[in-house]
């Protein structure tokens, strides 16, 4: 069994859309493990999309997503991380596949809903982040 992380953004959060993102996930076969709210912090942002400084979008990102609310949810299931990913869709909600989160939610980048782990090793670190495990 995979292990991965489903991060539900601000825009979802101030929208309301938690139950429908979550009953979405629940709809496969990935399982959810745990789940938080917590308040990410600027250092906290800083530090989880470190990995990205630098980048164009990095600052853009980084304003958005700061002293702002997220829920993080530890999922498992085979092939969690690829499912998962084609769940959620493209990173830009108008390239994004119709029928995924991010087509029926997202609002541009970075408002897109959600962030999903896109490797095991992401997935291993971002999980330890939140729930340290």
């Amino acid at each position: 069994m995979e292990q991965t992380l489903l991060l539900i953004k601000p825009d979802a959060i101030e929208r309301k859309l938690l139950g429908k993102i979550i009953s979405r996930i629940e709809e496969t076969a990935i399982r959810i493990l745990d789940m938080k709210m917590v308040l990410f912090t600027r250092e906290m942002t800083e530090q989880f999309y470190g990995e990205h400084k630098g980048k164009e979008f990095y600052n853009k990102l980084i304003d958005y997503m700061a002293d702002k609310k997220v829920v993080a949810l530890k999922l498992e299931g085979k092939n969690a991380i690829k499912k998962l990913r084609n769940l959620v869709g493209a990173t830009d909600p108008k390239e994004a596949k119709e029928n995924t989160i991010r087509s029926d939610y997202g609002l541009g980048t970075p408002q897109n809903s959600v962030h999903a782990s896109d490797s095991i090793e992401s997935a291993v670190r971002e999980i330890e982040f939140f729930f340290g495990d």
